[in-house]
């Protein structure tokens, strides 16, 4: 599959070893508190939960082990096995001094994280039995976070020390598609039985906010899915009245993958449909790329698919 229709990567990459976690809390809500200087060697956090945090450097970060530390402790319910969390995350390559990565820098579109003990154990401590509403730091090696290659992506070389900042904003409450009639969405366009764009025609042009719609064209017999499925579908992409699709199989050869791996509208758009099953989505940003603008697709746009499903496991 395109890698413009993949969920941007999470930061919850396997880490190699298990490590020591060391917490110590704070109970302000003032935003203006940090953890310990032995657990955070020396470095301040500051700022209020659900705003880019602001980081004071004690020289170069110098460490060997993973340490979590409570920054800012909230007041929400404690994050349990299974939940699903909405999380903003900031990180800095403790080396250089330097941000690396920030969910902020994207208008603070909060990430989805499953609570597991599953989890990298550079994050697990971060969010399973903490309380929402809270900033929890992590100081680490680049090669426990992100493997031996450390993430060239983010600057972050494989000798880099590394500061994780995760801030716990709420549970997740996953999207219920609405179900439309085919007259809310646009003609399948098809050439020799192939579908090869998509005819807006009559259709408004959508809004920021709508709702994730899903219109199934021909219900197939198979199973129905589930978000924890992996399967294969032909599909064509387009953005509201373009010229011409921004991805599409039909031409080549189906793709599979797994509907965790893929933007949320995707994921819970294709939930219960069954295979066998010809569907039309429509995407609002918030389940697609947000304010993220991707090749041939601008920033805040709405995605429309036609999905053929073929098969799933």
């Amino acid at each position: 599959m395109s890698r413009r229709l993949r969920r941007l990567p999470l930061l919850l990459v396997p880490a190699l070893l298990a490590t020591t976690l060391v917490a110590c809390g704070s109970d302000s809500g003032g935003g203006e508190s940090s953890g310990s200087d032995d657990a955070l060697h020396g470095i301040v956090i500051t700022g209020d939960i659900g705003t880019a945090p602001e980081v004071e450097w004690d020289g170069e970060l110098d460490t060997d082990e993973t340490e979590t530390t409570v920054v800012t402790e909230g007041d929400g319910a404690e994050v349990a096995e299974g939940d699903q969390v909405q999380a903003n995350l900031w990180v800095g390559n403790g080396t250089t001094q330097e941000q690396a990565y920030s969910t902020y820098d994207e208008g603070g579109a909060a990430e989805t994280v499953t609570a597991s003990a599953d989890l990298s154990p550079v994050f697990k401590d971060a969010v399973l039995g903490q309380k929402l509403g809270s900033r929890v730091a992590v100081t680490t090696t680049a090669e426990e976070a992100f493997g031996e290659a450390g993430n060239p992506n983010m600057g972050i070389g494989n000798k880099d020390t590394v500061l994780i900042i995760v801030d716990l904003m709420e549970m997740y409450v996953p999207p219920t598609p609405q179900d439309v009639p085919a007259s809310e969405m646009p003609k399948v366009v098809e050439e020799k039985g192939k579908p090869v764009g998509l005819d807006f025609t009559g259709l408004p042009e959508p809004k920021a906010d709508d709702e994730l719609k899903r219109t199934v064209v021909t219900e197939g017999d198979g199973e129905e899915l589930t978000t924890d499925m992996t399967v294969k579908v032909n599909y064509l992409g387009s953005t509201y009245d373009a010229k011409k699709p921004f991805d599409e199989s039909y031409s080549k050869e189906p793709v599979e993958f797994a509907l965790t791996g893929v933007v949320q509208g995707w994921t819970y758009g294709l939930e219960g449909v069954k295979v066998g099953s010809r569907v039309l989505l429509a995407i609002p940003p918030a389940l697609g790329y947000g304010d993220q603008e991707q090749a041939n697709i601008p920033a805040g746009s709405t995605l429309y698919f036609v999905v053929d499903v073929i098969s799933a496991k």
